[in-house]
């Protein structure tokens, strides 16, 4: 069974392989200047990384020691994770846990809205179901957090860079706003990310000529 006690950068690495296989299967495994520029992609992360190809190339080393990636020989050498075989995971699994590594803890509801480019989860129900089974791994992959003062839903969070306190809250949030401008936000950065999306799958198929 693989350390489950990852570094941020190969936690950011492992998250943009689930998530590109999800996403963007045409252009999957990566290429180590496609992964790099995942890493380094400004939406839907949770830092903002500005991570370089040899820190990149070294974290992966990492994972495929730990059994959690592997290259792909070819006239571009690419990079592919093994976590879905090696941890049983479905497709709503691998989605889940790859949000969580790229964005950190989030509630099921943020989880269910966030995870639409790599599954359309049609209820919170689903999304519960699927938390349970990774919470349920031997060993745990996501833990449930203590709900923050005031917050709806109680955050969910991986496992994958070591125990995380369940008792911890997180701070107390700005008063909510309306509705209508949530979802303009949610619905731009939706975009952004499948701009983003896009643009990678152009290098990533440009790189082949």
């Amino acid at each position: 069974m693989p350390d489950l006690d990852l570094a941020l950068l190969e936690c950011r690495i492992l998250g943009c392989l689930l998530e590109k296989q999800l996403s963007t299967p045409d252009v999957y495994p990566l290429s180590m200047n496609t992964l790099v520029n995942a890493c380094n992609q400004s939406s839907n992360r949770d830092p903002v990384l500005s991570v370089t190809e040899p820190e990149v190339q070294e974290a992966v080393d990492t994972l495929i020691s730990r059994g959690l990636a592997e290259h792909w020989p070819g006239r571009v050498l690419k990079v592919a994770h093994t976590a879905k075989p090696t941890w049983n995971l479905s497709v709503q699994e691998a989605a889940l846990l790859a949000e969580l590594l790229l964005r950190g803890p989030q509630t099921p509801g943020e989880l269910r809205t966030n995870t639409r480019r790599m599954y359309a989860f049609p209820d919170l129900a689903e999304v519960e179901a699927c938390l349970g089974v990774l919470m349920e791994a031997d060993p745990p992959l996501v833990i449930r957090l203590a709900r923050a003062p005031g917050a709806r839903e109680a955050r969910v969070a991986h496992l994958l860079s070591g125990m995380v306190d369940a008792s911890a809250t997180a701070p107390e949030s700005a008063p909510a706003r309306p509705g209508r401008l949530d979802q303009l936000e949610a619905d731009l950065t939706k975009l952004r990310e499948e701009l983003a999306e896009l643009r990678q799958a152009f290098d990533a198929f440009r790189a082949q000529f």
